[in-house]
Parts: structure tokens; C-alpha cells; sequence
């Protein structure tokens, strides 16, 4: 066999095997109009685990073509100086960012609150705020201090929402495994009512150092997704009862695409494994409006 032959053969052969890495790594269904999105948490460090969970989000990002991202809390550890939010923001998801990917950020118990005048964090100078992308309301709180004024707001957005999906997203979780912290309950008597009561659909949350799919609490469905850059290695108490899937042992993001009444999600470990993935149909509840 010549030179050439060769050559040819392990050409074939790479192309075949990115192929194939491509086809078992992606499990979102990519349909047309569809919503997608990125979730990630708990990833201003700055440090090697962050660049590499960057790095592997922008292969998704190129597979997905999703244009948002959002971001559960502790978006920026230690100083907060313009260098500081380059090296552990702007640098780490440069190739997002110059594909127009834009960032939704809450404010985590490390971030300092002026974080919302921070333009690529898209806060619009507000501790909490509402969005709109496709069908979906996505509300972002500030969990840090949960006063009558955030939740007298709240509850009047909640109110005058017109889409089919709506989804919450904090800093602290309503519910967790995670010896280390383990669920907010007084966060989660102040909100779950409202939940209930107004039919949220998702709730996403970071602060634990992990990755936790929670099972379906009074028809709502919680994940946790703080482990983008820290983790906490075997922190997740299997004891609880709460865990449908998780995993403590590598950094993750989500992808997750809403198409219609369906909800999408796939989860990613830093070296690119996917941890958890499905599906599940939006189940349409009554929502009491006075």
C-alpha cells in the first residue's frame, strides 16, 4: 500500500469518527422554530475548568445554533475589576460572543449587585427582570434578598404573561441533594406558591457545585446547574429521595431546545460525555387569576 493510500485511509477514517462523535453527542431534535438555549452556573473563576467548559459550550453552540445563554448566579468570584471580568467572562466565551450569543445573567451570593449595570450581562441595571424568547417568559430573580417588592412584582408579572411556557431562574435552590447546602426551604415557601399558583414550568438554580435534575415537584421541573466552572466533588446525598439524575464528579452546562409543547434538555460534562438528556410534554395547568 503507498504513502498515499495510507494517508487517504486515515483521513477516511477521522472524518467517519467526527462523524459519528457528532451523531451520538447531540440528542436535541433541532427542529424548525424551535427555542434554544444554553444554561450554565456558578462559572466566574477565571480558571482552567471554565475555559474548557467554554470551549467545549461553543462545539455545541456550532452543532445547536442557539443565541442565548443564561446564567444562574456567581458569574464573577473574587475582584470585580474591568480585567477581571475579561478573564472570567468575556475571554472564556469569546467565540459566543462574537457569534451574537447573548447572556442573561442573575446575581448569585458572590456577585456584587452592581454586576447589573454590566452591559453584556443584559440586566438592564435591574436586580431582577423578565424576558421573552419564542414562547417562553423566563423570570430572573434575585435570590439574595427575596423582598415584598420583588415578590409583589413577580406575582404581577406572573399575572400578565401571555405565553404558553414560563420558566424561573435564581441563585439558591428551592430543592437539592447537596450536603453542603441542601434546599433553600424559606426561599421556597416565599415562591413555590407563586409557582403553583401560576404555573411555572422550569426552574433552573446553581450555588451547589453540581449538576441535579430533581424529580417533578408539584408539576414543576428543577435542575441544577452550578457546577460550570466549580464543583464539589461527591457532594450529592443520594439519601435525599430528590434525585432523578445528577452527577459531582466532572463540570457541565445545559442545552435545551422548547419546540411546541415540548421540552428538550441535554447535559454536557466538561469533556464533552452527555450526563443526563430527555424530554417531557408541557402539561397544560389551571392557573388561578383573581
Amino acid at each position: 500500500m503507498t504513502r498515499t493510500s495510507i494517508h487517504l485511509l486515515l483521513l477516511v477514517g477521522i472524518v467517519a469518527a467526527l462523524s459519528t462523535v457528532g451523531a451520538q453527542d447531540l440528542t436535541l431534535p433541532l427542529q424548525k422554530e424551535s427555542t434554544r438555549f444554553a444554561v450554565i452556573g456558578d462559572t466566574g473563576t477565571g480558571g482552567k475548568a471554565e475555559y474548557e467548559t467554554g470551549r467545549k459550550l461553543e462545539e455545541f453552540r456550532q452543532r445547536l445554533q442557539f443565541e442565548f445563554t443564561i446564567m444562574v448566579g456567581d458569574n464573577i468570584y473574587g475582584s470585580e475589576r474591568p480585567q477581571d471580568f475579561k478573564s472570567k467572562f468575556e475571554t472564556p466565551y469569546k467565540p459566543l460572543l462574537d457569534a451574537g450569543v447573548k447572556f442573561y445573567a442573575a446575581l448569585g451570593n458572590h456577585d456584587d449587585p452592581n454586576q447589573r449595570f454590566y452591559k453584556p450581562f443584559n440586566m438592564n441595571g435591574e436586580r431582577f427582570y423578565t424576558f421573552t424568547k419564542g414562547n417562553i417568559t423566563f423570570f430572573v430573580l434575585d435570590s439574595n434578598y427575596m423582598d415584598r417588592k420583588q415578590l409583589d412584582w413577580f406575582e404581577r408579572e406572573l399575572k400578565d404573561t401571555k405565553t404558553d411556557w414560563k420558566m424561573a431562574y435564581f441563585h439558591h435552590p428551592l430543592y437539592s441533594s447537596g450536603s453542603t447546602h441542601g434546599s433553600e426551604v424559606d426561599l421556597r415557601d416565599l415562591l413555590e406558591p407563586l409557582f403553583v399558583k401560576y404555573g411555572i414550568d422550569v426552574v433552573f438554580a446553581g450555588h451547589e457545585h453540581f449538576y441535579e435534575r430533581v424529580k417533578p415537584q408539584k408539576g414543576i421541573y428543577y435542575f441544577t446547574c452550578g457546577g460550570s466552572a466549580k464543583l464539589r466533588s461527591g457532594d450529592i446525598r443520594r439519601s435525599t429521595g430528590l434525585t432523578e439524575k445528577g452527577l459531582d464528579s466532572d463540570n457541565t452546562f445545559m442545552v435545551v431546545e422548547v419546540a411546541g409543547n415540548a421540552f428538550h434538555f441535554q447535559t454536557v460534562s466538561r469533556s464533552g460525555k452527555t450526563v443526563d438528556s430527555g424530554s417531557f410534554q408541557r402539561t397544560a395547568r389551571t392557573v388561578d387569576k383573581p
